[in-house]
């Protein structure tokens, strides 16, 4: 589970239709909040070693902006456009919660929302025309890829993939558009990580479990930093294509074997 959230929380193939699925396909039981929670601390802490020094770039500008009252530079620009971005997601997740808590009981409801995760990666190559850079971004960017994130609070929607996508329907290049992608997550994982924990201190965690929750955190973290590496480098040269083949092939296999079973 930790290998599999740390490769499909980047990777545009839906993380949390994964963990739905994968499970369901092979028996395995609920394993509960706390492993939950802890394979998302586990990504966050990926992308935030991966992406440190843009991180702090992104901070120091911010916090410029905010003495300064000025919107001068794009690393100003760039942390308020983070801020926006994730004001869709915030409040679809608070008013939608019990929507999208039943689909991910659903594993159709996944396996079909992947197909959909599929077709945004194709559309977005076909009408995208990849030519600004990520300093060129503006407010409208901003809203337009965080909407495209609060969709994908739904199971099967990749979140990487429709934010990606997103941003090449709004121009920008690839690689330009998975590093907004990966910056303006980092406040989407904590808030929903630091949920989960919040829930943990009424219910506690089983002392018994620590060593799969250790086993689970590095797993995510592992391959959660070797997937951001992989993607930005791919993305340099290569469409998102193969990713979309992907999702439409397991997600017509999982349909399928939602009518045998």
């Amino acid at each position: 589970m930790g290998l599999l959230q740390g490769a499909t929380e980047f990777l545009p193939v839906s993380s949390s239709g994964h963990l739905v699925l994968v499970p369901w396909l092979l028996g395995w039981p609920n394993p509960g909040l706390a492993f939950d929670s802890v394979l998302h601390l586990g990504t966050l802490l990926a992308v935030l070693a991966y992406m440190r020094a843009e991180i702090v770039v992104v901070i120091a500008g911010w916090w410029r902006s905010v003495r300064r009252r000025t919107l001068d530079s794009p690393e100003e620009r760039l942390g308020w456009l983070i801020v926006v971005s994730a004001i869709p997601g915030a409040i679809l997740g608070f008013f939608l919660e019990d929507y999208f808590e039943a689909l991910f009981a659903s594993p159709r409801s996944a396996a079909l929302l992947l197909l959909v995760t599929g077709a945004l990666l194709v559309a977005s190559e076909r009408l995208g025309r990849r030519d600004r850079c990520l300093h060129q971004a503006g407010l409208r960017d901003a809203v337009w890829i965080g909407l495209a994130q609060a969709l994908a609070i739904a199971p099967g929607i990749s979140r990487s993939g429709a934010t990606i996508a997103g941003g090449l329907l709004r121009g920008l290049r690839r690689e330009d558009a998975a590093r907004f992608s990966f910056l303006i997550v980092i406040p989407i994982i904590a808030g929903a990580a630091g949920l989960q924990l919040a829930k943990l201190v009424n219910t506690g965690i089983n002392a018994s479990q620590s060593t799969n929750l250790l086993v689970g955190f590095v797993a995510a973290f592992v391959v959660g930093y070797a997937a951001i590496g992989f993607l930005l480098g791919y993305l340099r040269t290569r469409t998102l294509r193969p990713f979309a083949l992907y999702c439409w092939g397991f997600g017509v296999l999982s349909l399928a074997i939602t009518y045998i079973r």
